[in-house]
């Protein structure tokens, strides 16, 4: 079977990284039921966080666009693993949540978010439109500027 996502991203310039190993004691993602519940990602390449520091501080928004892009991409990379490897049985994404490291008078995380969204219907087209919440954070792990987690539908 084709991997419309693959050729999709590969068609954008993209691929996906190497799944990022978990850096506590959880699991990257779960599946119960066909229902793929990410735990959070971080924008992680194989040369690690492609930033760090918070939105409106240390970081723009085109910053923290890029760090949710690259987090998205994580994002799939572990709905690749939970799939075996075979993206075409993503049968929709339901719910995106985009955490934003924030200085306090940062109010455009949905801008930031943006990043993540239009990456994942870019990828996957209409199943990739998903609900979605874009909340500041005072920190996040590693000094990541964005964590992503996400709940997906499996055929």
């Amino acid at each position: 079977m084709s991997d419309a996502v693959k050729s999709r991203l590969a068609a954008m310039g993209l691929k996906l990284p190497a799944s990022a190993a978990p850096v506590a004691n959880y699991v990257p993602f779960l599946v119960v039921d066909g229902w793929i519940y990410l735990s959070g990602q971080l924008p992680l390449t194989e040369n690690g966080l492609i930033s760090t520091g918070r939105l409106g501080a240390e970081l723009d928004i085109e910053a923290g666009v890029k760090a949710a892009q690259t987090a998205a991409l994580q994002v799939i990379a572990k709905l690749d693993a939970a799939c075996a490897g075979n993206l075409d049985r993503i049968e929709r994404i339901v719910r995106v949540d985009v955490f934003v490291a924030s200085a306090p008078t940062f109010f455009d995380q949905p801008k930031v978010a943006n990043g993540a969204s239009d990456l994942l219907v870019e990828a996957f087209g209409e199943p990739g439109r998903h609900t979605r919440n874009a909340v500041g954070m005072a920190v996040l792990p590693l000094n990541a500027p964005v964590e992503i987690a996400a709940i997906a539908k499996m055929r």
